[in-house]
């Protein structure tokens, strides 16, 4: 099944490079390029309108984040995916996100405050039975909005690389989650934490929804 992948760091974009390696990735993520299939260089400079040099060095960038395989003589492939990886994913997530919501309640500029109420304010909109696919979207960019707020570009990345490989796994479950409203519901009170500037309620509240949203991924897989 098909998801939405928002890309929020594209908006930073500087470069050709930059450009290439955030579409691949939805492409990858999205399995528009198929788990270990060839990758074909020609075709995604003919399908992004972009030179060699970028697609080249956004594909290089997503080898290293083990996104894309490297065989010399055979050519590149897109990774495979091994859900038995969602546990060491939740493992790291468990401690670098509640510290990422810590900070982000500790820095939120009034900015920030101000889009983190627009997030609880689409929460309270959503309207009965929502789609999964929407709420699979709003609940990444809650996640990335707090990554934003920690001010903190090496933790924002760092936790965006992991987002990514874990939300490849769930493709492969959505289907099987009967309700993931309660899941992405819960994120109003985090939200409301960070916004008001409770670190500590913050974080507590990220670590629980973290081991909460991975345990129901794991039992359906």
């Amino acid at each position: 099944m098909a998801i939405p992948l928002l890309q929020p760091s594209e908006e930073f974009a500087t470069s050709q490079a930059d450009r290439a390696y955030f579409a691949i990735r939805a492409m990858i993520v999205r399995t528009e390029l198929a788990p270990g299939s060839l990758i074909s260089e020609a075709e995604l400079m003919e399908a992004l309108g972009l030179g060699r040099t970028p697609v080249r060095e956004a594909l290089r960038t997503l080898a290293n984040e083990n996104l894309v395989d490297v065989y010399p003589r055979r050519g590149m492939f897109v990774a495979g995916i091994d859900t038995r990886d969602l546990t060491a994913l939740a493992e790291v997530r468990a401690q670098l996100e509640p510290f990422a919501a810590s900070l982000a309640a500790a820095r939120s500029t009034a900015e920030d405050r101000d889009a983190t109420t627009r997030l609880v304010e689409e929460l309270d909109a959503l309207g009965p039975d929502p789609d999964p696919h929407a709420l699979l979207e709003i609940d990444q960019r809650m996640h990335h909005h707090i990554y934003r707020c920690a001010h903190n570009a090496f933790l924002e990345r760092t936790l965006d690389q992991y987002f990514v490989h874990a939300l490849r796994i769930w493709a492969l479950a959505m289907h099987r989650i009967p309700n993931l409203e309660p899941a992405v519901l819960e994120h109003r009170a985090l939200l409301l934490a960070v916004r008001d500037g409770d670190a500590k309620r913050a974080a507590d509240l990220m670590f629980r929804h973290v081991e909460d949203f991975e345990a129901g991924f794991r039992r359906a897989l």
